[in-house]
Formats: C-alpha cells, structure tokens, sequence
C-alpha cells in the first residue's frame, strides 16, 4: 500500500531557482532510493513567492515528490496588509511567542511529521552565519525533535560561530540534541570536535556528488561549444566579500575578471549561473559585467538561466577548466571530473577542496579576487590539466561513495529510532 511507503521530509531548501537547492534534492533522493524501498519526499522550502512556489510544483519531473512552502511575513510590502488582523497576529507572536510564530512558519509541514520516517534538514550552510543568525533553523529542529522524530542534519557545512561567542555555546549545546549531523567536508566535521560535538557526527560528501547531468534538449541549436573553453561563474553575493557590499565596484572588477581571462587564455569563456533567484540572480550579474565589456572582448558566451540543475551541470561538464563562486556550481564540476577553481569565501569552499585535493592551491580568496590574479591562477591550472583530471578521476568516485554511504547510516539511526 501507498501509506506504507518510506516518507522523508527535506526541509529548509531555497527554491530551485537555486541549482544547488535542486541539486541537493536529487542527490538526496537517490541515495535514500538506494536504502529504503519505493520512498516518497516532502520537500518544505522558503520560496520568495507564491508564483515560484506554484512553477517549482508544477515543473517537478520526480513524481515521488510533493512541494511545499514555508509561511513568511510579507516584509517587503508589509504596509499593505496592516490593515489585517493576521498580520499583528504575527508580529505578536514573533516578538512574544516564538514557538507559536515558528510552528506557523512550518505549518504546512506538521501534519507529515508524525508519518515521515525521518526529517532531514537540507540546505548546505543553513547553519553558518553566512546569511545572518539561523534562529528559524534552530526552531526547525526545536520542533522537530519535540516531537520525537529522527531528524538529521544533511550534507551540511556548519559554522564557524566563533564571531558571535554567545551563539556560539548556545549552538554547541544545541547541535549535541541533533540525532544525526552528516558533515559534507572536513573543515566542518574538525570545527564540531573543537565544540565537542562529535557523538552525532558522521563525515559524508555533499549529495549534490551524485546528480547525474542531463543534456538539455536542442541545446545543439542555441550553443556552440567550442572543444576547449572556460567556464565561469560570478555572483553578486561575492560583492559581500570582495567590495565590502559595494556591488557596483564588484560588477568593475568581474568584468576586467571576464575580460582578462578570454585575454589570456585565449579561449571561449561561457558564463555560467547556478542562482538567478531575484535577490540574488547571478545571471542578472553577469549581463550587467558583459555589458561593460561587449565589443572589447570576443568569444564570451552568456549562457540562458532557464537551464535545470542536472543541465547546467551537463553543460559545466563541457568546460575544460570552470571557476565559480557558487558552491554548487564547482561541485557540478568536481563530480563531472573538470579541473575547477573556487572563489572561496567560506569554510564550504575549503572543506571540499581540502578532502578532494589535499590541499587549497585550487581556492581563491576573496581578498585575491582580481582580474590578473584570477587569470594567471587559472593559467596556471590549464597548464596542468591533465593531472587535476587525474587527481579527480581518482578521488570523485570514493567521494561519491562516502556521500551515497549516508543513506546506510541513516537507515541505521532509522531502525533504532523504530526499536527504541
């Protein structure tokens, strides 16, 4: 029967808009596919509207999978609806009452909790300060666990806290209740030991590791791929990191980036994104640096945003070297065997390219991020093409390995949860 089917919520996602929030959904469900017979999905994401919510449902290709949206405080139009009840409701209970105010965020969730086999919060860097303080994703698992339910912490790098010490031994405490936390890289699973946390942990890969690329339909017809070609994606979050939040001098700065590297390389340079999600679209970003530069530099290909997670990956994989700055964006890479080199603004970055490689010559700093500097590193990469393909020809399949082995464990906590 239907009802008997393993049901696992994935909880905490951005919207598919987000590659790397799909990517995560279709690693995670091939592994759980791979331990629990015939398993069915919830995936509760935060969507910025109703109308992506309804195309994200309505696009869906994975018939196991049923979408559904987090509840939000319109904050962006929130004088239109001062005149509703509701509304102080809300504000009542997010200053006074904070577990009401979180249960109604998640309330569309709560009736799949007590079915659901496990929760599994999803997301990759929820739990960082990357984005501002993560309360609503410590009232996630709060509510999760108040419930007695097996909830695991997925693919996730964590932290560090150490700017915020207060928070920081708040989250110590708090991540030792998780029932599992699946590390995806070792800078990670290293900062947890120094917190203490170290019962509940286990070393596993990003799901994304296991997305299989899909050619995209006709693509013949709206691209030509030259045989060797740079793959590069910019975002306008790394403005944060390298301009101090100063977008318009980061637009500067990429387009001399984009320029300088089809200068010097001499080769055709796609410009890929991974997010064009309205706050942060990284193919609205680089229009913007192409149109600083259109005329001045040939072979510079702005590639379409309508492509899905698996065909963007399908067309990274036809890159001889990529560079990005979304994290996602160069585990497409890394898992598809291209000699990659990461824009490096966070402890994810570097976790990967440590376990991957041994080492960070492949990882960029943000206080590194100029034209010359990102031109000659990715020289100097090309000059050594084949042994990074090498290099990743050995490694991607154990990493792959170590992120498809998750699902065991799972399984694991799963059956003495159920014997318990």
């Amino acid at each position: 029967m239907d009802d008997e089917r393993p049901l696992f919520i994935l909880a905490g996602n951005g919207p598919y808009a987000n590659r790397g929030c799909e990517a995560i959904v279709r690693g995670t469900t091939k592994i759980l596919r791979a331990y629990f017979q015939n398993p069915k999905f919830v995936c509760l994401s935060h969507f910025q509207n109703d109308e992506q919510f309804r195309k994200q449902g309505e696009q869906e290709i994975d018939d196991a999978i049923t979408h559904l949206a987090s509840q939000k405080l319109p904050r962006e139009n929130v004088l239109q609806y001062l005149w509703k009840p509701t509304l102080w409701k809300r504000i009542y209970q997010y200053y006074f009452n904070r577990d009401s105010y979180y249960s109604w965020i998640y309330r569309e969730m709560i009736p799949y909790i007590t079915p659901a086999t496990a929760i599994l919060s999803v997301g990759g860097d929820n739990y960082s300060l990357d984005y501002g303080i993560p309360v609503s994703f410590n009232a996630f698992d709060d509510l999760i666990l108040a419930h007695k339910k097996p909830l695991a912490i997925w693919g996730a790098s964590i932290g560090p806290f150490n700017a915020m010490p207060d928070y920081e031994r708040y989250m110590s405490d708090h991540l030792q209740g998780i029932t599992g936390i699946f590390a995806r890289e070792s800078a990670t699973y290293e900062y947890l030991k120094s917190l203490g946390v170290t019962r509940n942990v286990y070393p596993v890969a990003d799901p994304a590791f296991l997305m299989d690329p899909v050619k995209p339909a006709g693509i013949e017809e709206e691209i030509s791929f030259e045989e060797d070609a740079v793959g590069l994606n910019l975002s306008p979050l790394m403005a944060k990191y390298v301009t101090e939040g100063n977008l318009e001098a980061w637009v500067k700065i990429a387009a001399s980036t984009i320029s300088k590297v089809a200068e010097t390389t001499e080769m055709p340079v796609y410009l890929i994104p991974h997010v064009t999600i309205p706050q942060s679209d990284d193919y609205a970003f680089m229009k913007r640096a192409f149109s600083l530069i259109q005329g001045k530099s040939k072979n510079i290909i702005l590639v379409s945003p309508k492509y899905t997670a698996a065909e963007t990956k399908w067309i990274i994989c036809q890159m001889s070297l990529f560079a990005g700055a979304r994290t996602h964006a160069t585990i497409a890479a890394l898992s598809s065997g291209v000699p990659t080199l990461s824009f490096a603004y966070s402890i994810k970055a570097q976790g990967i390219n440590q376990d991957i490689f041994g080492h960070l010559k492949y990882c960029l700093d943000p206080a590194n991020l100029q034209a010359e500097t990102v031109a000659a590193r990715i020289v100097s990469m090309l000059d050594v093409n084949a042994r990074i393909r090498n290099r990743l020809e050995a490694r991607i399949p154990e990493v792959q390995k170590s992120a498809m082995c998750a699902g065991s464990t799972l399984k694991q906590i799963v059956t003495e949860n159920m014997n318990a």
